[in-house]
């Protein structure tokens, strides 16, 4: 789902304009990206976390010119589902599963 697709569903659920969902939505990414810029972690209790985590220096290798390079430490945005919400996908996907056996016999 794009964030197109996800500004069509809110506003078809809530009955609120697509601006106006769409402005709530840009302001919720922009919190999100700000606070994970300044090494904060961002908590949504289940749903999950945007975290930030340190990646260690280490050596890598330049196929093309047959080198070997650094590579800096550095920090990458990461996501952790909530249990619950990991649970409930896990559920999901097995019955999905299921189901396309059962179509295919």
């Amino acid at each position: 789902m794009t964030k197109a697709g996800i500004v069509n569903e809110i506003a078809k659920n809530t009955g609120v304009e697509k601006v106006v969902v769409m402005a709530t939505v840009e302001a919720f990414m922009k919190t999100v990206k700000e606070s994970m810029i300044n090494g904060e972690s961002v908590y949504l209790r289940g749903f999950g976390t945007f975290v930030v985590k340190r990646r260690a220096e280490k050596l890598g290798r330049n196929i093309t010119a047959k080198t070997t390079v650094l590579i800096p430490a550095h920090n990458i945005a990461a996501f952790k589902a909530a249990k619950t919400f990991s649970n409930n996908m896990k559920k999901s996907v097995k019955k999905v599963k299921k189901e396309r056996k059962a179509k295919t016999k």
